[in-house]
């Protein structure tokens, strides 16, 4: 299925700030200088130093909450703030308190980490060194023209840009920039793009800009040829549209009061009036809007994470009615691509976990004239299908890795794009063009920067057109990257990767920065990035759990993951890094977990669980307040969340498995890691108020001294901050607080601290 082009690209994430340098006097019995060489300054404890630093003390306000016959306290539910649907669009009505107290904690987080104020920025000099500034995608041919998108150099956001197409199908002319990001977002805190989308006679750029990070975009029609705006259609959108084919009419989605994505409207765009086309009356289904890859039909879909049902309209009709295809069955899952004079239906129909593939008739591909094409196979996950005039490519995953295979539809002969490393990723690029031979894909590893290949599918011909360019200089034979297989507490063998520099101490000794996500379904794959390399050649070993909750190992993966199997995804990851200690990487103490949005739910319950596993934790926007968030109807996710997690509202049962793991509802009088933990004002996912208030009760409740960090950015969302240089700010707090608390920014932090006062004069 075809979406409009990603707006985001070459996104990274990331922080900063100050350096306080202390020396210690040499003991008293000592040699004096006369008798040896000058006592060199000692490092400072940077913990010991933040330890002695007033935290926050956060009011208690209890409130008894009673479900199903139980009662609980919550202390700190005034961190709610009532009016919260309006904070998430103008942050400034914020009630003043939890104002005050969100800017106390971060105050904190600055005094507490103001030693590492010459670390960080060199972590941030060395995460940006390695980024191409002036880098830009490679073009792809829509019929006149070829479309890319690119960065200058110093450039915070993307630049969309197109070049004609001559008779030869090359490139020729000049440039013409469409959308300039850097431009647009010229006085703004935040800016976010949705889809950017060339109408089909590319006269027109339709294009959706958020500018708060609560995911309210406002979709504008933009005059190619003038650069001027000449449509603004609604500032509710939630962020995705696509054209018809006769570039007038948009179809657009729109969000309600609670964040939602309810309605479907379709609208000439030099018109007022918008058609409402669909509403979705069920809370629980999220909607979504596509174009078939051979341009037949509009695709309205609804799903609720194990549901689906799908509506096409003709894009050739602005004026068409919807064509349901299947109507929703509980557990039935399917998705449309249109190939070769057909439709292509990748679903679990029939017990076909981990998915099958059928097919239809393009101008009626109703579920009662589905037939079987590619039959199930157990244990390779179709992922998805890309569709051309002759040609059906499949992404699969077998054994948590993935492969394409590409089919010819004209001789049903098919063959598969190889790859030799022990833990890679592949990425299938869409294609504008429908009847060609050559596809686009990207493949990188851990080690191995992003390569992105123009394949010719008839001649099997793989031809280089892009590999990310390292500016500071990259070197893939200075890493390993290790794929094993840890044994969980029931016998179940859990892949994981891992990235170490070949410096590193295989003994125990290193520090290991154990990363997990494992919810919905969601794979981590086994890309190469920017950022981990600072930490990786200070020492530490790079881990991703690939455990149950996500489908590495097949659609049952997932499963084996959620609703009253929850508990497996936390003690898959807890486990993993016990694995990680009997073999000899790491020891006990030594592992820093990270998770973000449900990856800190994921961390958050592995640091009630295993708390001496770990020296420290990072949790980026954690979803750690489970039961209540999930007992609250009103929350934008917490209704298509309930096949996930269960519903706690109506099932006893499924409350109280959740109160068992749930991070807030388990925090005890009990020694824990350091934590650094995060939080986005305007976040409609994980709102501000969950990690503020499991930071209060882990302060106010553990035993040790161990820092509880908590930082807000008061003008972003759940992606953090917008821009690509700031986001990599954020990482590089992150980064400095995970060496911390391993124990290798002591030394270093004083000399970047010196390096950086010397600098600064």
């Amino acid at each position: 299925m075809k979406t409009p082009l990603p707006a985001r690209l070459l996104a990274t994430m990331a922080a900063g700030t100050a350096a306080l340098l202390t020396a210690c006097s040499p003991a008293a019995d000592a040699p004096t200088t006369e008798e040896t060489e000058e006592t060199p300054m000692a490092a400072p404890d940077l913990i010991a130093r933040a330890q002695t630093l007033d935290a926050p003390t956060v009011e208690q306000r209890p409130v008894e909450i009673t479900q199903h016959g139980e009662t609980r306290v919550d202390e700190f539910a005034w961190l709610r703030d009532d009016n919260w649907q309006q904070v998430m669009r103008e942050p400034e009505v914020l009630e003043a308190d939890i104002r005050t107290m969100l800017e106390a904690e971060n105050a904190y987080v600055a005094d507490a980490m103001a030693p590492l104020r010459g670390l960080q920025s060199r972590i941030y000099d060395e995460m940006r060194g390695r980024i191409k500034e002036d880098d830009s995608s490679p073009p792809s041919r829509d019929g006149a023209f070829f479309y890319y998108v690119r960065y200058r150099e110093g450039g915070q956001y993307p630049v969309y840009v197109r070049r004609p197409a001559d008779d030869n199908g090359e490139i020729s002319g000049e440039e013409q920039i469409i959308l300039d990001g850097d431009a647009e977002a010229a006085g703004v805190e935040y800016y976010d793009l949705g889809a950017v989308s060339q109408s089909p006679d590319h006269r027109y750029l339709a294009y959706a800009v958020d500018t708060a990070g609560s995911e309210f975009y406002t979709i504008r029609i933009r005059d190619m040829a003038t650069g001027e705006d000449v449509a603004s259609l609604t500032d509710e959108g939630y962020g995705s549209l696509v054209w018809g084919n006769d570039s007038q009419t948009i179809y657009w989605v729109w969000r309600d009061e609670n964040n939602r994505p309810r309605r479907v409207y379709r609208q000439a765009f030099d018109s007022d009036e918008a058609e409402l086309i669909y509403e979705e009356a069920d809370p629980g289904f999220f909607l979504g809007l596509g174009k078939t890859d051979g341009d037949r039909w509009i695709v309205l879909s609804a799903n609720d994470h194990t549901t689906s049902e799908w509506r096409l309209f003709d894009a050739n009709d602005p004026a068409a009615e919807a064509l349901l295809v299947s109507e929703r069955e509980d557990g039935v899952e399917y998705s449309l691509t249109e190939a070769g004079g057909a439709i292509y239906v990748r679903t679990n129909l029939d017990g076909a976990v981990d998915f099958k593939v059928m097919t239809a008739p393009l101008d009626d591909p109703r579920r009662e004239n589905w037939t079987d094409f590619l039959d199930y196979r157990s244990g390779v996950l179709v992922n998805g299908l890309s569709g051309y005039e002759n040609w059906l490519v499949r992404m699969e995953r077998s054994n948590a890795l993935p492969r394409l295979v590409v089919r010819d539809l004209r001789t049903d002969e098919e063959h598969e794009i190889a790859f030799d490393e022990e833990a890679y990723a592949l990425g299938l690029g869409g294609s504008y063009e429908y009847a060609t031979d050559v596809i686009r894909f990207s493949y990188e590893s851990p080690s191995t920067p992003e390569e992105t290949f123009d394949y010719n599918m008839a001649s099997r011909e793989r031809t280089l057109i892009k590999r990310q360019e390292i500016p500071s200089g990259h070197d893939a034979s200075d890493y390993i990257v290790r794929r094993l297989m840890a044994p969980a507490r029931d016998g179940t063998e859990v892949p994981v990767t891992l990235l170490y520099h070949v410096d590193t101490p295989i003994d125990g000794t290193a520090p290991v920065l154990h990363y997990g996500y494992g919810s919905y379904g969601i794979t981590i794959p086994a890309t190469f990035s920017v950022s981990r390399l600072s930490l990786v050649d200070r020492g530490m070993i790079y881990a991703i759990v690939h455990m149950r909750g996500g489908m590495a190992m097949g659609y049952e993966w997932y499963l084996d993951g959620k609703l009253d199997r929850k508990m497996n995804t936390f003690t898959d990851y807890v486990d993993a890094g016990r694995f990680l200690i009997d073999e000899g990487y790491t020891s006990e103490g030594q592992l820093v977990a990270m998770g973000g949005s449900a990856g800190g739910l994921l961390v958050g319950a592995a640091m009630n669980i295993d708390p001496s596993l770990f020296s420290g934790v990072i949790a980026a926007v954690p979803f750690v307040d489970v039961v209540n968030t999930i007992s609250d109807p009103s929350l934008p996710l917490t209704p298509p969340e309930w096949n996930e997690w269960g519903n706690p509202i109506e099932d006893a049962d499924a409350y109280r498995y959740m109160m068992s793991y749930s991070p807030y509802d388990n925090v005890t009088e009990q020694a824990y890691p350091h934590l650094f933990a995060t939080a986005g004002l305007t976040d409609p996912r994980v709102t501000y108020w969950e990690p503020a208030k499991w930071v209060a009760r882990l302060r106010d409740r553990r035993t040790d001294d161990g820092l509880t960090l908590f930082r807000t950015n008061m003008g972003a969302g759940h992606g953090g901050a917008s821009g690509r240089f700031d986001a990599l700010e954020e990482r590089a707090e992150e980064w400095a607080f995970a060496l911390m608390a391993a124990g290798l920014a002591d030394e270093e932090a004083v000399e970047a601290g010196e390096a950086t006062e010397a600098a600064e004069g």
